[in-house]
């Protein structure tokens, strides 16, 4: 981001994973580890701070992946209501001045690559507002947003999609291309997940290969 600018990493795991069923997707193993505790780490790696993640309906077993992490976690009481619900309990626990890294746990597979390049591409464009990771085109996660922007998102119904903000946005929303897969995998089903997962693994696998 710019000098002197802040950046808190809201990881958004605030649903009742019906689709799964049940179980919390927070949960589901990425490699070794919890897709949660997998996303809380690059996020650390990468000195985000602080590092909160917005739980709901699973908030026990959020706290216990997390657990000897400096994450705090936020229980979003209005959960129920939609993921910008959730995104607003957690917004309420970043500090002034800072701006945020939106990671949802629907896409548990992104690289820390990508983390970093959203990262340097606030910090080159001072007027972008929403960076927004692209994959061959497909917009994707994590996003991130300026600070100037958290009114708007308070605003909204607990309901109303985030991506409804965006024509309003207009050149401030900047896409940033990055060779991740992830961005665009969205695991709303135990189906896409196993795939995702499996080409995750095999990804992993070609570059520790080539070295």
């Amino acid at each position: 981001m710019n000098d002197g600018e802040e950046v808190a990493a809201l990881l958004l795991s605030g649903g009742a994973s019906s689709r799964f069923y049940g179980r919390p997707k927070a949960l589901l193993p990425v490699g070794s580890r919890p897709a949660i505790r997998r996303m809380a780490e690059i996020s650390l790696d990468e000195e985000l701070f602080p590092v909160i993640a917005v739980a709901g309906a699973h908030s026990d077993a959020v706290v216990q992946a997390v657990q000897g992490l400096p994450v705090s976690v936020v229980e979003a009481e209005r959960w129920r209501e939609g993921r910008t619900a959730s995104i607003q309990a957690g917004l309420a626990a970043i500090p002034e001045g800072h701006d945020m890294l939106l990671w949802p746990v629907d896409h548990p597979f992104v690289e820390p690559a990508t983390v970093l390049e959203l990262l340097r591409a606030g910090t080159r464009d001072a007027l972008g507002s929403w960076f927004v990771p692209t994959w061959k085109g497909h917009g994707g996660h994590p996003v991130l947003i300026r600070r100037s922007v958290f009114p708007i998102i308070e605003s909204l119904a607990g309901d109303a999609p985030l991506r409804s903000l965006l024509p309003t946005l207009g050149p401030q929303v900047v896409r940033v291309p990055v060779d991740d897969p992830g961005v665009f995998a969205n695991v709303d089903t135990l189906e896409r997940y196993v795939s995702a997962h499996q080409e995750w693994r095999e990804r992993s696998e070609r570059r520790w290969i080539e070295g």
